[in-house]
């Protein structure tokens, strides 16, 4: 199962292992720079927001990375959950 936490720390790496901020990755990939903030990652009722297939695409695609390939940012550990 993946959870809410494992996708936004998938991001994260994704920006470390480029060298790149969060920022810097949306920006790279045509999104508002915004987008990745940690502020943006819970809406303010609580509710877990989760990145749009959209988003993963366009991020993906400006790395030329493939879906499998950010399967690999994703963990398995128990603090993820």
């Amino acid at each position: 199962m993946i959870t809410n936490v494992q996708t936004w720390k998938a991001f994260d790496k994704l920006a470390m292992k480029n060298n790149i901020s969060v920022s810097g990755l949306a920006r790279l990939s045509g999104l508002d720079a915004t987008t990745f903030n940690k502020s943006k990652r819970v809406f303010p009722s609580g509710k877990e927001r989760w990145p749009s297939m959209c988003t993963v695409a366009k991020v993906l695609n400006s790395l030329h990375m493939s879906l499998a390939d950010f399967a690999q940012f994703f963990s398995n550990d128990n603090a993820d959950k």
